[in-house]
């Protein structure tokens, strides 16, 4: 840590308390910050006409730049650093790689290793420093890398069983609970017994009854539990992989591209939709010595993953799962008949505290109260070749990109922060109990989160985010080639299909391509070609919590590709390369949208939000809501709700209006800036004595004792707690207002998004706070759109309810149209 004492002394020209001090620095950051943009852009734009120093790439050159870096060959090393061995959170293979992940974050960036490692416990004043000071005047201006380890309560397992008995009891079958192994797939070979096939959070206990099908199940364990389910079995069923089967032809995994009958997906029992991150935390950090409280988002009752091969044997028991051929609405009819004989289970698990480990690494940009957070897991169930090293190995290269872009003297205008997260896969630890532990930082300084898993499992490209991020998706997605067609783009990639080509006689099942269709259907009628986020991956606490426009991403399957081996053994490095995405394009590609778009978002002077996007979108979950209450009859008026939607679009229109001036302002200030010295320090000088003319302050001292690392902190003293005077017509002034307009303007875009949150949160799962979208109660990862009053319609079918809902929503809106449309001050 720097010793104040020895940096040179700023003139203070009146008295100023601590506690004053500090609030004017943070008021005054973001201001000060964007006197900064001066110095980034004329850096860029001027140079003194001696010196030999070569300037800056301009946008263009840098954004070229970063598109050449990702390549096949570096992602293959990546995925083989990582996904060649199993590293289940908490595990030491998983700290291994937290501690690789670092270095490489080291070495990209340029950091100098440490003396000793920068592994923080969360909660010390070292992992608190380590975020927090990135906001700080004084922080150093190096990228820095480090390491959070938060304590959640986590489970291993210690025995299962899963027998099919007679009438006195006893075994008749046993099943296997493994996969097969295949040593064609030598990682899924070599670690088939690795990690056991298990549910995290699962519930502990033994039950014995009879076997009942539920198809999908979609409600899963929960809504099992509360109907009285002694326990439940979960498999994948080919008959959701659409064309490419067995039955149809194909050949299963390893030898071929169809499911492999013995594959396991192996997940997370907690209950996702009522609150993510440890349970025995909920609302606040996982610190070793945190208060824990009693789980209530975890199920009561066992269950156990099993394979296709496992189940058919197991529904032979029950003589007819459907009652007819009757098909509504694309769903069969259900016989619920149960099987005559029993089946016994058991599920012993130990839950116990474990360390996990979050790898982070920031560059520190001009504006340091503004942040970009980019991050993905690292965890996997067992490999992970494509959840989630894929993702990883993107991330990897847009830090490769943005190290080489350093080297070639760039420097963003915002601070990036990068995020390698834990224990997602048992649900969302490690990004959640960040998101807890820095929950006021975030809300404070966070732009967006820009989130990366699965990046290639198929030949579709999709996009999910916030409304407000929308055009920059698209816009960047068509500066990004197609991955594996020339003349295309990455936007094009999201009409794209698998490779396998079927005859007239091949068969799909009739509810999935049911399913698939609506879904299509629901993506064509999109106006943005951008699917709202639900949950299911680390942006949840960031949008669904703290109000962070979030988007996430990745190639996924379509009824024509090779069936993705989720949550399994196969999911590895050779499934990856033989089916999913063969010489690692896709991956690049992902690559290249992030990086640049976090790019976009973090070098923009007006961050690219589009907050009218957004509030335009509402009218069509207005739509949703009326759809539903037609469904289940229910009179709702929504007049109030749409008055109040049109009130924002204004104020947001207003505010379109707002940026484009402050913008055309601030590049008019800044060209009537003085030409960029060669000098530096002699220009900061010349700045001190400036701002001490205006002041009164007399201008005797020596210029050395203006130390040029540090006149942010002489312009938060000396100008920025003036804020109502008026400044001469000084060119530096005068870029300094146009700055400050800037910063308002920017503030109240990333404002916008916080708008949604509210402090009461959703019925029953208060740990969701955002009212415009949330992860639908009994939809898994699925998006719910106006969510509080669309359960209470659908689902509570409480007409009061949806009255208080209808007028929350007003009021929420009312203030967030009233905050983005007013313009003092300017």
């Amino acid at each position: 840590m720097v010793d104040p004492e020895k940096q040179p002394k700023v003139p203070v020209g009146y008295a100023q308390t601590k506690q004053a001090r500090s609030c004017s620095i943070k008021r005054g950051l973001g201001i000060v910050g964007m006197a900064l943009v001066a110095w980034w852009f004329l850096g860029r734009w001027t140079t003194g006409e001696h010196e030999n120093v070569a300037p800056p790439l301009d946008v263009k050159e840098r954004e070229k730049l970063f598109l050449s870096i990702p390549n096949g060959e570096s992602i293959q090393a990546t995925a083989k650093t990582f996904a060649t061995h199993p590293h289940l959170a908490g595990s030491s293979q998983d700290f291994t790689d937290a501690k690789t992940m670092l270095k490489l974050f080291q070495d990209e960036l340029g950091i100098r290793t440490p003396r000793s490692e920068p592994i923080f416990p969360a909660g010390t004043p070292k992992s608190r420093a380590a975020t927090i000071a990135l906001t700080e005047p004084y922080r150093s201006r190096s990228p820095t890398a480090w390491i959070d380890v938060y304590y959640p309560e986590l489970d291993n397992p210690l025995g299962r069983s899963l027998d099919l008995l007679n009438e006195e009891g006893k075994s008749t079958w046993s099943v296997d609970l493994a996969e097969d192994g295949d040593p064609l797939d030598e990682d899924a070979f070599e670690y088939r017994d690795f990690i056991p096939a298990w549910h995290g959070f699962s519930g502990h206990g033994e039950a014995e009854g009879s076997l009942i099908y539920v198809n999908y199940g979609t409600k899963e364990i929960k809504r099992a539990e509360e109907l009285g389910a002694a326990g439940v079995l979960l498999f994948s069923d080919p008959r959701d992989d659409g064309y490419v089967t067995v039955q149809n032809g194909f050949t299963a995994y390893p030898h071929g591209p169809a499911r492999n009958p013995t594959s396991i997906q192996r997940g997370s029992a907690v209950y996702l939709s009522q609150q993510p991150g440890d349970p025995t935390t909920p609302g606040y950090p996982a610190y070793e010595h945190a208060k824990r409280e009693k789980p209530t988002s975890i199920p009561k009752i066992p269950s156990l993953p099993i394979s296709w091969k496992n189940a058919q044997r197991l529904l032979e028991e029950i003589e007819d799962i459907y009652a007819d051929g009757t098909i509504i609405n694309g769903r069969r009819r259900l016989s619920g008949k149960s099987s005559e004989a029993k089946v016994r289970m058991v599920n012993h698990v130990e839950y116990k505290i474990t360390p996990i480990w979050n790898a982070m690494a920031a560059i520190p940009g001009h504006v340091k109260d503004e942040v970009v957070i980019i991050g993905c897991h690292r965890d996997a169930w067992v490999l992970g070749g494509a959840d989630p090293i894929s993702g990883t190995a993107a991330l990897h290269e847009i830090v490769r990109g943005y190290g080489e872009l350093l080297k070639q003297g760039w420097k963003p205008l915002r601070t990036i922060l990068i995020a390698s997260w834990d224990a997602e896969e048992h649900g969302l630890v490690g990004s959640t109990e960040y998101g807890e532990d820095f929950a006021e930082w975030i809300s404070e300084h966070a732009v967006a989160y820009i989130n990366v898993d699965v990046a290639s499992s198929g030949s579709r490209w999709n996009v999910y985010g916030s409304p407000s991020l929308a055009h920059l998706i698209r816009n960047t997605a068509l500066d990004v080639p197609h991955p594996v067609s020339k003349g295309k783009t990455l936007w094009d990639a999201r009409d794209d299909e698998g490779p396998f080509k079927l005859n007239g006689s091949a068969r799909v099942d009739v509810e999935y391509i049911t399913n698939y269709e609506r879904m299509e259907a629901k993506s064509a009628a999109s106006k943005t070609g951008v699917s709202p986020l639900g949950s299911g991956s680390d942006y949840t606490v960031f949008l669904q919590r703290l109000g962070v426009a979030s988007t996430d991403q990745g190639f996924g399957g379509t009824p024509y590709d090779a069936p993705y081996h989720y949550h399994s053994i196969y999911d590895s490095v050779r499934w990856q390369e033989v089916y999913a995405d063969p010489g690692y394009h896709r991956h690049a590609a992902v690559a290249r949208h992030l990086g640049l778009m976090a790019m976009r978002l973090t070098d923009s002077v007006i961050i690219p939000l589009n907050t009218t996007q957004y509030a335009f979108e509402l009218e069509d979950y207005a739509d949703s809501v009326e759809r539903l209450a037609l469904e289940s009859k229910s009179s709702v008026n929504l007049s109030k709700l749409r008055s109040s939607i049109s009130s924002l679009q204004k104020a947001s229109i207003a505010l379109d209006n707002e940026k484009a001036e402050a913008e055309e302002k601030f590049k008019d200030a800044l060209s009537k800036l003085p030409h960029f010295p060669r000098c530096r320090a002699k220009f900061f000088a010349q700045v001190a004595n400036w701002v001490k003319y205006f002041l009164g302050i007399r201008t005797s001292e020596p210029a050395e004792y203006f130390h040029p690392n540090r006149w942010e902190e002489y312009l938060s003293h000396q100008i920025l707690d003036h804020e109502d005077v008026d400044l001469p017509k000084n060119p530096i002034f005068e870029f300094i207002k146009a700055a400050k307009r800037v910063s308002r303007a920017n503030k109240k875009l990333i404002a916008f998004e916080r708008g949604f949150v509210s402090e009461g949160g959703i019925k029953d799962r208060e740990w969701y706070k955002h009212l415009g979208v949330a992860p639908g109660k009994w939809l898994g990862y699925g998006a719910t759109t106006f969510p509080a009053l669309s359960e209470a319609i659908a689902i509570d079918r409480d007409l009061t309810a949806a009255r208080h809902e209808v007028a929350r929503l007003v009021e929420l809106l009312d203030k967030l149209a009233e905050q983005t449309g007013n313009f003092e001050n300017k």
